[in-house]
This record gives C-alpha cells, sequence and structure tokens, in this order.
C-alpha cells in the first residue's frame, strides 16, 4: 500500500478548526496504514447506504447510481494498485469518501448523509469479521478431514496413554486423535456461535443517537446479509464485544493447536520416536547436519501466545471507556487483524502438515509394553473376582513392584508369579494383560475398544460432512 501526504488537503470535518492539523498528530493518529484493508467492507456499505437514501429520498436514483458505479471504479483501483491513500485523510473511509467526490463532484458529498464514521466502521468491521468466522470454520473443517482421514487408518494401532506424562493405559491411536477431533469439533461451535452475534447492523445509528433523516434499516441491513439491525444507537457505534468475543474463541483455537502441537514435538523426538514429520514442514539446522526439527509445530505453538496476547489488549482496551464511541476504539484494528492473520495461517500450515505425518507403530507398541500400562487392567480382573478395589489396588501395586525388579512386563509374569500375590488369580488373567486385551475390553461408547474407534470415527465423519 501506499501512502501520500498532501499538503493542504481540506479534512472533511475541518469547518470548525481555524489552524491546520499538527503533523506529529495527524501521523499519531492516522489509522490507513492499517484500516485500508477494509476498503472492500466499506464499498459494500456505501452502495447499501446510497441505495437505501435513494428509496427514501434523500438523493435521487441517478446520484445513487453515480455513486456506486464510482465507488464500484475506486474499489478496482484499489486492487489493482492504482489508488493513492493520503495518510491526512486519516482513514480508509475519508480516502475513499475523497476520492468519490474527485471522480463525480457533488453527488459524492452526499453519501454521508444521514451516517457518521462511528457507524460505518462498525458496520465494516463486523462485515470484515463476518467473513473472517466463516474462512476460520472453512479451515478447521480442512482440518478435521486431514485429521479423520489419518485416523482412519490407526484404528488397531496401539500407544501409550499418558497422565502426568506418564505411561498410563494403552489406548488406539485412532482415539487419541479423535480426541483432537473433539476439541476442533467446540471450536467450530463456538466461531459458529460468535457469528450470531457479529452479524447484526450498526449503520444508521449514526455517531450515537440515530439520525433525523427517515433511515429504512431493515432495507439496508437486507442489502448487507445481515441478520437484523442493532437496537440501541449508544451501544451500537461502541460495542466492541463481537471482536473479543472472536479472539476468546481463536484463543481456544490456538490453545487447542498449541496441544496437539506438544505432543507432535514430543512424539517427534527421539526420546519418543512415535512420528516421522515429512520433510517439507520440517528444517534443519545451520550447524548440526543431523538435525531435522519440528519447526512448523513449534511456531503454531508460540504464536498462540501471540494471539492470546491480542485478547487481552482487546479487553484492556475496552474495560475502562464510558459510552458511546471513543477515539481508543480505532486501536482494536491491528490486534484483530492480527488475530485473524495468525489463526488463518496457522490453521493452513498445520492442516498441510497432518498428511505427511508417518506413525512408528511398532515403536508405540513397544513403548505401551514398558509403562505396566495394563495394571488397571489387572486390578479390574480382581474386581470382578469380587476383590474389593482398594485391595485390588494394592496387590496389583505389590505386583508392578515385583515385576520392575525382575524386569519383565506384567504379561510375561508366570502365573504361580502372579498367584504369590493373589491366589485368586487364574490363567484367563493373561487375557487382559496384553495390551490388544486391554484396549478391546473399554468396550463402551467413548471408550477406546476398535470396535467403538471405528463408530466414533463413522459418527465424527458424519458431523463433518453434515456441517459441510
Amino acid at each position: 500500500m501506499t501512502t501520500q501526504h498532501s499538503a493542504g488537503k481540506k479534512k472533511p470535518w475541518g469547518g470548525r478548526f481555524t489552524e491546520p492539523t499538527n503533523t506529529l498528530v495527524e501521523a499519531f493518529t492516522e489509522s490507513i496504514s492499517f484500516d485500508a484493508r477494509l476498503y472492500r467492507q466499506d464499498i459494500e456499505g456505501s452502495i447499501a447506504h446510497s441505495k437505501m437514501l435513494a428509496k427514501i429520498g434523500v438523493i435521487s436514483s441517478d446520484e445513487a447510481k453515480l455513486i456506486e458505479d464510482g465507488l464500484l471504479n475506486i474499489r478496482d483501483q484499489i486492487e489493482a494498485g492504482n489508488f493513492e491513500w493520503s495518510t491526512e485523510l486519516e482513514d480508509v473511509h475519508m480516502n475513499i469518501e475523497a476520492r468519490l467526490t474527485d471522480a463525480i463532484g457533488e453527488a459524492g458529498k452526499k453519501l454521508h448523509t444521514g451516517r457518521s464514521r462511528n457507524d460505518q466502521v462498525a458496520t465494516d468491521i463486523r462485515l470484515y469479521m463476518r467473513q473472517a468466522a466463516d474462512d476460520v470454520v472453512t479451515l478447521i473443517q480442512t482440518l478435521q478431514k486431514n485429521l479423520l482421514d489419518l485416523a482412519s487408518n490407526e484404528v488397531e494401532t496401539i500407544l501409550p496413554g499418558f497422565t502426568h506424562l506418564q505411561v498410563a493405559q494403552p489406548i488406539s491411536l485412532a482415539h487419541h486423535l479423535l480426541a483432537w477431533n473433539e476439541m476442533l469439533e467446540r471450536d467450530v461451535e463456538r466461531m459458529q456461535d460468535c457469528r450470531k452475534r457479529i452479524n447484526v447492523m450498526p449503520l444508521g445509528s449514526a455517531a450515537l443517537a440515530g439520525t433525523s433523516f427517515p433511515l429504512d434499516r431493515n432495507m439496508t441491513c437486507e442489502l448487507l446479509g445481515f441478520e437484523r439491525p442493532t437496537r440501541n444507537s449508544l451501544d451500537a457505534v461502541s460495542d466492541r464485544d463481537f471482536l473479543i468475543e472472536f479472539a476468546s474463541a481463536a484463543s481456544v483455537v490456538m490453545m487447542h493447536l498449541s496441544r496437539m502441537c506438544e505432543e507432535i514435538i514430543l512424539w517427534a523426538s527421539e526420546s519418543y520416536k512415535f512420528i516421522d514429520i515429512g520433510d517439507a514442514f520440517c528444517t534443519g539446522s545451520s550447524i548440526m547436519p543431523q538435525k531435522k526439527n519440528p519447526d512448523i509445530a513449534e511456531i503454531v505453538r508460540g504464536k498462540s501466545g501471540r494471539v492470546i496476547g491480542n485478547l487481552q489488549a482487546l479487553l484492556v482496551l475496552m474495560k475502562s471507556q464510558p459510552l458511546a464511541y471513543n477515539r481508543d476504539n480505532q486501536e482494536d484494528k491491528e490486534p484483530i487483524f492480527d488475530t485473524v492473520d495468525t489463526l488463518t495461517a496457522s490453521l493452513q500450515v498445520f492442516a498441510a502438515m497432518i498428511p505427511s505425518i508417518a506413525f512408528n507403530r511398532e515403536t508405540m507398541h513397544n513403548a505401551a509394553l514398558k509403562g505396566y500400562a495394563t495394571a488397571t487392567d489387572l486390578a479390574e480382573y480382581l474386581v470382578r473376582l469380587n476383590v474389593p478395589f482398594r485391595d485390588a489396588h494394592e496387590i496389583v501395586g505389590s505386583t508392578v513392584h515385583y515385576a520392575i525388579k525382575q524386569g519383565k512386563p506384567l504379561s510375561e509374569l508366570s502365573l504361580k508369579e502372579l498367584q504369590s500375590f493373589g491366589s485368586m488369580i487364574q490363567n484367563d488373567v493373561y487375557d487382559v494383560l496384553t495390551l490388544e486385551g486391554s484396549v478391546n475390553a473399554r468396550d463402551h461408547f467413548g471408550g477406546t475398544a476398535p470396535s467403538r474407534v471405528k463408530e466414533a470415527l463413522t459418527a465424527a465423519t458424519q458431523r463433518l460432512n453434515t456441517e459441510n
């Protein structure tokens, strides 16, 4: 984007003033350097507003057509890179209006009738955020599809499930990947719910009190695809809850991605060796030629802090503002734009990385064998023989202690060795001491038994297809 400082450019609000704006003030207060990205929304809102003004007789239909054609021409200039933005004109709204007036004359000066930059910017940012919310949902669903495709080949793959980063119980790898998908499903629901409160129209609220012109707000609402007009003009121009809500939903998405990245980073390490990430999604070291670093996962993990920080910035921005609009709200753009950009980029690269991951199934299986992951299964076996759970817990704890000393997994202890801790143990105990037996035993809704995981995978795929 190119900008210019044109000496002596008349401010649209300058009639009240007798001195030119100090150049330091102009540089400090301009927002065109970041709000120019709202040009499409600003033009869309202005076209709808001019059509409504023509309908209520404030401007003629010929003037409305002249305004629309002029605005569309400006849009084409901007997209072709032939539009010079002026910092003296402060923001996207004044730049476009000034260019329109230069191009079409008096009709351009009539466009701002019945509105203020306060309701104009509130409308623009809602139009922008509505599209952003839709785009984020699409990106999350692309990630979900890639995850479900990956999980479909790993239903029978066993790895250790962890608590406190200690081996806990064996689980299906697909079950683990479906846990990630559950997070993402909630993210989609949050973003779609947030969109409902984005999709209301402030236009017509003017500066804070409405206008004396008989605006048809329902008409502009319909033209712009909003669900309804806002109900209170004071709130409409000063509300930024929808930005905070989007930033909050975005922070949760990034937190979820960060958790997934942490596991990917651990799984790719030499200590785990559970996965291999495709070369296209890793980088090397400038000094250590053997290195293959999971940089994408690390950077996404790092960017989660950036998005969460933007949420905090927006909350602090709004916390002390009296009604109605205050110039503080100019500061909402950069954190929310950065949130949108960071979130969308993270989702795009993460979704692209997922299909490149290859699983080391044997390594995962062996890791589950080493951690006495079937200890709970032995305790449950004893409970089914009428041993109280706390007694069973103590028996199994002693058995594990003995197995550790012997350097054996539980499944390799002889029946005689097992019976030395519990005489009621019989030969059928080995059915539950294998990893496969343990996993298959969790045969209930939400459990990790392969049969249940297949059902869950089918249901998740159906839900995703229904959403799309």
